[in-house]
């Protein structure tokens, strides 16, 4: 017997609010949990697969981008499959794949693992948002809203310490477990407290082609951006699979203008406030999960801290953010939005170039402090940019906005650990190269550090025929770690130029607020 929201308001009375809130919150934990707790444990998974930063830089991409694509399906598996069935579907695929990522014998398999784990999570946060919209009353939504976001926010906050501690104390292995208890629970939970399909409701038709456009686009073009580097910008497969990526994002916005039914309404991002804010909340996720991404690698490669340290580092800022955001709520409803995102895009930059100005000797507080105010920046801009673009819509258009403004954050975050990613190996090598060729025996700190290297040899065995290949060898780490140095702070500089030019957004939708407020008064 199907039960839908109404049979179970009449079964468990006003509790149900928060027994359906419960439930979607404990699969949007798993979810989020998932998004950052990896992240800790990539230089394990590096070392145990003997694979280059631009190749495990997947397990994070893989994950946005097929989270950012399957966002748009949400709405088609609910009217298809229901509440209750689509949720627990997307939860055992979920339990599934991170069961295939804890025992994969290749990286290939792990990346597979992080793919489908990514568009699981795509599919059910917009669910899970459906479910608060329909307990709570309209008046007590914004409540509804707020205790849901909080479950978004720690997550990603806690992710990190707990993979660090997993990492540390059993395997990189055991952060792809971790989730499946609370999956587990949020299954037992909407088998009692999630809707089922209403009898006879209609089920619309799913866009097919512009999925498929979409992920050929978004596939071809991240693989682009991580192999250009290593196979050549300018060889022949580097150039093809860009142009193919460039051919279906031509034809993605061709198909969705044409068919009636389209994935992504594209013709709302005519509309100069609303454009100007997915530009915002794109950057806005290129720096949150690019951070997230590049910090947990520069304190384990560059200061040697284990990835329990590593974790627990990001905690204090994830937990300032969580703590900021009814405080930003509250700004955001009161203050114009393009002022307090122009505050949060500020901090932003000022955290990105102070990372930019660390190095091996850098006091683990400054950059915990670092950290804190990226992450009170992205606490007070990302309300901000919600409210901000969508009354910039007209009020039918809320439900296609919110979706729009989603997809551009998670595209955004995709991209952005892509492009960060590729940018701390490209300047890494070229850092090398100019170190090394000034590395010649007049040089005089070069000798300095040869000498000491060969005063300590015989102390450690080392024979006189093995001293010059051990000494290239040391001089070759010595120089590949000091280039390491440099590239992390040129990648976090480039971030702090991005957050800079979203300025330039935040001005459209400052402009368009001004004129759109002065029209009515004319």
């Amino acid at each position: 017997m199907s039960q839908t929201t109404e049979d179970l308001f009449h079964r468990y009375g006003p509790a149900y609010k928060w027994l359906g809130t419960v439930t979607v919150m404990l699969g949007t934990l798993s979810m989020t949990l998932a998004t950052t707790i990896v992240n800790v444990a990539i230089p394990d998974i590096m070392g145990y697969f003997g694979i280059a930063q631009t190749e495990a830089q997947w397990l994070s991409t893989g994950f946005l981008a097929a989270m950012a694509a399957f966002m748009l399906v949400s709405a088609w598996a609910l009217q298809a499959f229901g509440m209750k069935a689509a949720y627990i579907g997307c939860l055992v695929v979920f339990m599934l794949a991170s069961v295939l990522g804890g025992v994969a014998p290749n990286e290939d398999l792990v990346i597979l693992s992080r793919v489908l784990q990514g568009a699981m999570a795509g599919v059910i946060q917009p669910l899970a948002m459906t479910i608060i919209f329909q307990v709570f009353p309209e008046k007590q939504r914004g409540l509804g809203m707020g205790i849901y976001g909080l479950g978004v926010i720690l997550g990603p906050a806690l992710g990190p310490a707990v993979g660090g501690v997993l990492v540390d104390w059993i395997s990189w292995r055991a952060v792809f477990f971790m989730p499946l208890p609370t999956c587990l629970m949020a299954i037992g939970f909407a088998l009692y407290f999630a809707p089922d399909k209403t009898e006879g409701s209609p089920s619309s038709r799913f866009d097919w082609i512009g999925f498929g456009f979409l992920c050929l686009f978004l596939v071809s073009l991240l693989w682009t951006l991580s192999n250009g580097q290593r196979e050549d910008w300018r060889s022949l497969l580097i150039v093809g699979t860009g142009l193919f990526a460039l051919l279906m994002a031509v034809a993605f916005i061709a198909w969705e203008l044409l068919t009636p039914k389209p994935l992504l309404n594209l013709r709302i991002f005519a509309i100069p406030g609303f454009a100007a804010g997915c530009a915002i909340s794109f950057c806005y996720g290129a720096g949150l999960f690019g951070s997230t991404y590049l910090i947990p690698l520069f304190v384990q490669q560059i200061q040697g801290f284990t990835a329990t340290a590593a974790g627990l580092l990001l905690m204090p800022a994830g937990l300032a953010m969580a703590l900021i955001f009814p405080v930003a709520g509250y700004m955001a409803d009161r203050y114009p939005a393009p002022a307090v995102i122009t505050l949060g895009t500020v901090m932003l930059a000022g955290s990105s170039y102070m990372m930019g100005l660390m190095d091996v000797y850098t006091l683990p507080w400054l950059i915990v402090l670092s950290a804190t105010i990226g992450r009170l920046g992205l606490g007070f801009g990302m309300p901000a940019i919600g409210t901000g673009s969508l009354r910039a819509l007209d009020y039918s258009l809320v439900s296609q906005g919110s979706g729009a403004a989603n997809f551009s954050r998670q595209i955004g975050g995709a991209i952005g650990v892509n492009l960060l990613s590729v940018t701390l190996d490209w300047r890494t090598m070229q850092h090398a190269r100019v170190i090394t060729d000034t590395q010649t025996a007049a040089n005089a700190l070069t000798g300095e550090l040869l000498a000491r290297f060969q005063s300590m040899a015989p102390a450690a065995g080392l024979t006189p025929d093995q001293l010059g290949p051990a000494s290239l060898g040391f001089l070759r780490q010595a120089i590949y770690f000091q280039a390491s140095v440099r590239g992390f702070q040129d990648s976090f500089l480039i971030l702090t130029g991005v957050f800079v030019l979203t300025l330039i957004p935040v001005w459209v939708m400052w402009r368009y607020t001004r004129v759109s407020k002065a029209e009515p008064q004319a």
